[in-house]
């Protein structure tokens, strides 16, 4: 597969990725929120359980493999005109939307998966839940665009 082909796929599922964080921290974690805390805690153990499926995990991942590819590509061909865009792009992913969800909020949701929906510790861990996980989901979310954003332009100076 051609580096612009790999390019032109890093751009999609960047892009895909930071509109499924947007779709969460727009509106799925402020519709959780409004709800009673042990529906809402129900609601995201679901949601924990449900998102770790192929389609979803294969774009995310896959992702971060052609994020791998493309920092290598662009560190061997450094006098490429896109290669500062396709390493920028790949670190942007890889740190700001791999690392951050596996230090930041991977630890929470295994947190909030060990909670009773109903108890007083689920409540309180709801309320630090709800703010700090969607803090970091906001910063995944600008870290995938903005990888999306190099990933178009490293393809925009390959195609040219």
């Amino acid at each position: 597969m051609t580096l612009l082909a790999l390019t032109f796929l890093a751009a999609l599922g960047s892009g895909l990725i930071a509109g499924f964080f947007l779709a969460f921290s727009a509106c799925v974690m402020a519709a959780l929120g409004r709800i009673p805390p042990a529906s809402g805690i129900s609601a995201m153990q679901s949601v924990n359980v449900v998102v770790l499926n192929p389609v979803f995990l294969g774009i995310f991942f896959g992702t971060a493999a052609l994020s791998l590819v493309l920092a290598v590509a662009s560190l061997m061909n450094w006098a490429e005109p896109a290669a500062f865009y396709l390493l920028v792009g790949s670190l942007l992913y890889l740190m700001g939307s791999i690392l951050v969800t596996m230090i930041c909020n991977v630890p929470l949701n295994d947190r909030l998966a060990t909670v009773k929906p109903e108890s007083a510790a689920g409540k309180t861990v709801w309320t630090h839940y709800l703010s700090v996980w969607t803090a970091w989901n906001h910063v995944r979310t600008v870290a995938s665009l903005a990888a999306a954003s190099c990933f178009i332009l490293a393809f925009a100076r390959q195609w040219s």
